[in-house]
């Protein structure tokens, strides 16, 4: 029962997380840049950080199959729960996903796709994906993380300033995969998951190297 309690608040924070982002993607482009990109990137970063504050202490408030597979490696999460996690936060970002569908009649739903060439892309959103888990980790395994859903909200907000006009700054790999389903684009869609679990996985195994032998304050 425990499981299926951790899985719903999974689905729910991945919900609202791409309801919510590429949500203010959609918003801005039918307003003719209405909320711009650094409200873009405040929509982004604040939901993550809300989803986090709301299920942190409870599920992980991981929200990110990127994010799963780097506290697998760290072993805070079995494999199995692991599977659990993505799938649901895959048919979470889905759900919302066709919420915006049903709510605007915008044929991209805030998908993200390269600006640019895919390798600038592909190199960005492993080196954005490899900080955010950097910060994931350092919280996870800090004895004070009151401050978790500021410093991985923060993140975000960061990341997608400033690699969002290239990118995209997906950094997670449902955060895509739902409105290119629902959107039926594809473009270089193979970037949101190999740069994402490449930096993912990269970050925990520096973090482990780095803090083995520290104790965390």
């Amino acid at each position: 029962m425990e499981l299926i309690r951790k899985l719903v608040a999974e689905y729910i924070g991945t919900f609202f997380l791409v309801l919510v982002g590429p949500g203010a993607v959609i918003i801005n482009e039918i307003t003719d840049g209405s909320i711009g990109h650094i409200g873009i990137a405040l929509s982004f970063g604040g939901i993550v950080a809300l989803m986090v504050y709301t299920f942190g202490r409870f599920s992980g408030g991981h929200i990110n199959p990127a994010v799963t597979i780097a506290l697998v490696l760290d072993r805070k999460i079995s494999v199995t729960e692991a599977i659990y996690y993505i799938l649901v936060q895959l048919l979470g970002a889905l759900s919302a996903a066709s919420i915006l569908s049903m709510l605007f009649e915008v044929k991209t739903l805030g998908s993200t796709t390269p600006s640019g060439g895919t390798s600038e892309s592909l190199l960005l959103e492993c080196l954005m994906t490899f900080i955010l888990v950097m910060v994931i980790l350092k919280t996870v395994n800090s004895k004070e993380n009151n401050i978790a859903p500021l410093a991985i909200g923060g993140t975000i907000l960061v990341c997608a300033t400033f690699g969002g006009p290239i990118s995209g700054a997906s950094l997670n790999p449902a955060r895509s995969f739902g409105p290119a389903v629902l959107a039926n684009i594809w473009d270089a869609h193979w970037i949101y998951w190999i740069g994402p679990i490449l930096g993912s996985t990269i970050a925990a195994l520096v973090y482990k190297f780095i803090f083995s032998e520290a104790n965390e304050e």
